[in-house]
């Protein structure tokens, strides 16, 4: 009973352990919190360069912080850049770090995705596969069979667990000397009979 009860322990702990990192790493595509940005162009240099990946989570925003948002009209592209003036009420004003013209936009509420959190250099050009909600839905399946998956029978005993060669040849053994238990002696022959193991 206490290996069982350890068995449960353990598949509970590993389903609480994916549906926290799942809350902490779900996209705001399938309506979570975080958001994967790969960088592409130049306008952020030297903060970030093209293939960066820059991971960022919602929340509140000031001046001075990297966000990145939605601008309006532009078929669901993503501008990563810095806030450099303004409010959440009438719009935050952001400019490139590596621009001399502000940003044509000023993004608010729903607008921006989040802040940058993390910055992984070069990641981006390996890890565009992450932004894929099929990929996330594959990873939490696969966590959720590792957790159910049924384990081996407790009352199994590993050492009839198949036979090898030479549990073979003991059951062989044994079905010839039945044979030969069973077999009567000719009464005519003094020879006790031969029996060969082939």
């Amino acid at each position: 009973m206490p290996r069982r009860l350890l068995g449960l322990a353990t598949s509970a702990l590993w389903l609480v352990g994916a549906l926290v990192v799942g809350w902490l790493l779900w996209p705001s595509s399938l309506g979570g919190c975080t958001t994967l940005t790969i960088v592409s162009g130049h306008s952020m240099e030297p903060t970030y360069y093209t293939g960066d990946l820059v991971v960022s989570r919602c929340g509140p925003v000031d001046v001075g912080d990297v966000i990145v948002y939605t601008p309006p009209d532009v078929g669901g592209a993503r501008v990563i850049h810095r806030i450099v003036d303004g409010n959440a009420d009438d719009g935050w004003v952001v400019q490139g770090d590596n621009n001399d013209f502000l940003d044509p936009w000023n993004p608010k509420g729903d607008q921006i995705l989040g802040s940058a959190v993390l910055h992984l250099p070069q990641v981006g050009k390996f890890a565009s596969i992450l932004l894929s909600p099929l990929t996330w839905i594959s990873l939490l399946v696969i966590a959720l069979a590792v957790v159910v998956w049924p384990g081996k029978p407790e009352d199994e005993d590993p050492e009839t667990d198949g036979q090898d060669e030479d549990g073979e040849l003991a059951a062989l053994v044994a079905d010839a000397e039945r044979e030969v238990a069973e077999a009567e002696p000719d009464a005519e022959s003094d020879e006790p009979p031969v029996t060969a193991l082939v």
